[in-house]
């Protein structure tokens, strides 16, 4: 007799554990389920992980979160486009405002993304000089080139741009160069490819309004000075390419979050129809 009221006093004790871990569980889901309609869904997240790692056997509070996690990640990424629309508005207004100012050079025949350059620096305007050239191009990458021309080669693979306070910023070694002999005048084409330029634009950018020198380091060094042309050039260029590479970075974000609500949308039309055939429907 005193065994089958203990095992009856275990199985009580047994059911009410498991109704109090179903209980708890569902008031944690119920607090999801309010963060959520407020809108705050990071905290809706947390809350229906919580459900998981603290009542691993609240089986039905466990699918009842996963459920609510579609929702809730579906409502994220569809608000988060109405935000990222927006912020892609403003920055094409921008871009519209001030894309009158430079010159794009694209050659639609080989070339899928142009380069806008400040009016100063364009080719034909530059013969016989030795330059920093700046280029953005439309998908806002900036990139510069060291221009030297002279009567015999030094073979330039880098550059140094030097503050007055002795402040410097120097590109590594480049191996893009291209270096020609035109009637007797040497000229060399050495490029920095974005991320390469060891933020001599950055300095520049923030030195613009100080004398700046120039060092073209090669075999044999050459020293100029930064002019104010060609420094104007530079803030040009950098302002648009924050515009440029700001619209391209909320495209993919855009991209990114219609993948998401695809991806979504595809496992709750997979969970109704599993869930209807599971009742006969």
């Amino acid at each position: 007799m005193k065994k089958i009221v203990g095992i009856i006093s275990i199985t009580l004790l047994l059911c009410a554990c498991g109704e109090n871990i179903e209980h708890k569980a569902d008031q944690k889901l119920a607090e999801a389920k309010t963060s959520f309609k407020q809108g705050n869904y990071n905290e809706a997240k947390l809350k229906i992980d919580s459900i998981k790692i603290l009542y691993p056997k609240a089986f039905k509070a466990r699918q009842a979160g996963i459920d609510l996690m579609l929702e809730v990640e579906l409502k994220e990424q569809r608000t988060s486009l109405v935000y990222l629309d927006s912020l892609r508005k403003v920055l094409q207004d921008k871009r519209s405002a001030i894309i009158g100012k430079y010159i794009l050079e694209k050659d639609t025949a080989y070339q899928r993304v142009g380069n806008y350059f400040w009016p100063s620096q364009t080719m034909d305007k530059n013969a016989h000089r030795s330059y920093i050239r700046f280029q953005v191009s439309e998908d806002g990458i900036t990139s510069m080139t060291s221009i030297y021309r002279g009567s015999s080669f030094i073979h330039h693979t880098a550059v140094c741009v030097t503050a007055p306070d002795g402040t410097f910023a120097q590109t590594p070694t480049s191996k893009d160069i291209y270096e020609t002999s035109i009637l007797g005048e040497k000229t060399e084409n050495t490029e920095y490819k974005n991320g390469n330029d060891g933020n001599v634009m950055g300095f520049i950018y923030l030195n613009q309004d100080k004398n700046i020198r120039v060092k073209f380091i090669g075999n044999r060094d050459y020293n100029t000075t930064m002019s104010p042309a060609d420094k104007q050039a530079l803030k040009g260029i950098y302002e648009l390419s924050q515009i440029l590479a700001g619209i391209n970075k909320v495209k993919e974000e855009q991209d990114e979050a219609n993948l998401k609500i695809k991806f979504v949308t595809k496992r709750m039309e997979q969970k109704t129809e599993q869930s209807q055939k599971k009742d006969g429907v």
